[in-house]
């Protein structure tokens, strides 16, 4: 009985470290997407800094990645930013990938 409570344990810990690990990947892909939204949108610096919390903060709307992908699609068509919907998509994959190899690391 206490070797699978044990395994049960062990299982528990692994979906928390697993879940804790994913939440990390995907608020530093948002950063990272922030950032590279804001050059396409002219802000450097501090007003860089300041739109990635916002498109991090943007993630808190609902699940899934489409509150984050429509706060940058909403603020490029504001702003007249040329990039297509595909391209935005792409690079949040490609961020999330990157991503995923910092937080491993």
């Amino acid at each position: 009985m206490s070797s699978m409570k044990d395994r049960e344990e062990t299982f528990e810990r692994k979906f928390v470290r697993d879940e804790e690990l994913k939440f990390k990947a995907v608020s530093r892909r948002n950063k990272l997407l922030g950032l590279w939204a804001a050059e396409k949108l002219g802000k450097a610096g501090a007003q860089a800094d300041e739109y990635a919390r916002e498109v991090i903060r943007a993630d808190f709307e609902e699940a899934g990645d489409e509150d984050v992908f429509r706060k940058v699609r909403k603020d490029f068509d504001t702003a007249s930013v040329s990039v297509s919907d595909d391209e935005i998509r792409q690079k949040m994959i490609e961020l999330l990938n990157q991503a995923i190899d910092q937080v491993n690391s």
